[in-house]
């Protein structure tokens, strides 16, 4: 077994039309996969993932699932190898892929919890009236001062702490822009909008939590068989009581990312995969844990070289 290992899964932003498709077609548990998640939600994910198009994919009811599934498809392909991870972590919606990989739900049950999470999502603000926008190059005091000014005007938070000099903000429309404005009097290099349809972790997301909640109660639930740390609080959760209630907190609270690298660095975590599409984690990574070694999977070639460097560190 690899030792040091770290396994993470992209969250929303990380999608785009075409992704998985190299696994899909050159091994067939990936292809199950999708067929799985097809026979679920009643759609055919793959043809989503590989053809679009990108305005339904960037829909949060669409894009959670089909991350989902993209990022268990890669995991089906790393798992022969026989990697026990020292702890999983996912971005936002990747806990749920996290979970799964920690044995905690399974992907059936993964699959019907986002896709009522990302409608639920959907319904808590009307369609077109949130804004998320990454801030760049203004410590956290900074961008939770500029938006504690805007929300005299409506609703902005602090949503994701990515890593250091970059912080997802979140809300209504106008105060978004606003704290944007403002962060930008007070130091900040540039912010960049997202291609994020909801307003996520904020307090706009109480209503979805609330909702979610009995949808969390209702699935069965394992003990994770590897430490999950989790978003909310960057704490190592090891139990199904634990996870389940980190869950629904997850919703309106801001994603404590940097903070869960530096959790998992101090267990012993010195190579993080990537699982899953992309490779923003691998990015935030090497800017929260600059000695950490970084890999991802989302496609034949990644794989390759995933799979070769932790077999010569499994033999080191």
């Amino acid at each position: 077994m690899a030792s040091g290992v770290v396994l993470v899964f992209p969250g929303q932003g990380s999608q785009s039309v075409g992704m998985g498709r190299g696994l899909y077609d050159a091994h067939p548990v990936a292809r199950a996969a999708y067929e799985e998640a097809a026979a679920v939600l009643g759609y055919d994910v793959a043809a989503l993932c590989f053809e679009g198009p990108a305005e339904r994919l960037n829909r949060t009811e669409y894009t959670q699932p089909a991350l989902l599934t993209a990022s268990i498809a890669a995991l089906r392909v790393v798992e022969p190898a026989g990697i026990l991870p020292v702890a999983v972590a996912g971005h936002s919606l990747g806990e749920y892929s996290a979970l799964v990989a920690a044995g905690s739900v399974s992907f059936r049950s993964a699959l019907s919890l986002v896709q009522k999470r990302g409608r639920y999502m959907a319904e808590a603000v009307e369609p077109g009236s949130g804004l998320v926008a990454a801030v760049l190059g203004l410590a956290g005091d900074l961008v939770r001062d500029a938006c504690r000014e805007a929300s005299s005007i409506g609703v902005v938070a602090p949503a994701n702490y990515n890593c250091p000099g970059q912080i997802v903000i979140a809300g209504e429309k106008a105060a978004v822009e606003r704290a944007i404005e403002i962060a930008k009097t007070k130091g900040c290099r540039k912010a960049i909008l997202l291609p994020v349809s909801v307003p996520v972790h904020t307090p706009l997301m109480r209503s979805a939590a609330a909702r979610l909640a009995a949808d969390v109660a209702a699935t069965r639930w394992s003990d994770p068989v590897v430490p999950l740390v989790n978003n909310a609080d960057a704490k190592a959760l090891r139990s199904a009581a634990e996870v389940r209630a980190s869950l629904v907190r997850q919703l309106p609270s801001p994603v404590l990312w940097e903070d869960s690298v530096k959790a998992m660095s101090a267990m012993g975590g010195a190579a993080f995969v990537e699982v899953g599409p992309g490779n923003v984690l691998t990015g935030l990574i090497k800017r929260i844990v600059p000695d950490a070694v970084t890999f991802n999977v989302q496609d034949p070639a990644s794989l390759d070289v995933t799979l070769r460097a932790l077999s010569v560190r499994r033999d080191a």
